[in-house]
């Protein structure tokens, strides 16, 4: 592990913190009953705290499963899986707060993003 991978890894970790902090201070101090622009925003702020969760943690997961070797462009995967975590979330809480949510949405929905991640992936 490079010291730039490192440093990247624990900004991203503290990024991640810092929306968590976000995500709190306004559940904590809005509340959402019957104002829908405050649940699309805080879906949008809850798929973002797990997203930025996601890119170090995917990161951290495909480095030690190639035997501690970052190869190029393993930051750019792991920010592109992070970004569908972000997609997900977001969708599914929007859906929860707008009582739209079911599990064949749910399933549907992951089962696509998974087929398109497959899809990508194997474009190397």
């Amino acid at each position: 592990m490079q010291p730039r991978d490192r440093v990247t890894a624990i900004v991203l970790i503290a990024v991640a913190l810092g929306c968590w902090f976000v995500v709190a201070a306004m559940l904590t101090s809005v509340s959402p009953a019957g104002r829908p622009e405050v649940q699309v925003a805080g879906s949008i702020l809850i798929g973002l705290a797990c997203g930025a969760t996601a890119v170090p943690l995917v990161w951290l997961a495909v480095f030690s499963h190639q035997h501690r070797i970052a190869r190029p462009g393993d930051w750019a995967r792991a920010v592109r899986r992070g970004a569908w975590v972000w997609l997900i979330v977001a969708l599914l809480v929007a859906l929860r707060t707008q009582g739209a949510f079911s599990a064949p949405i749910a399933l549907f929905v992951v089962v696509m993003v998974a087929f398109v991640e497959i899809s990508l992936s194997l474009q190397r």
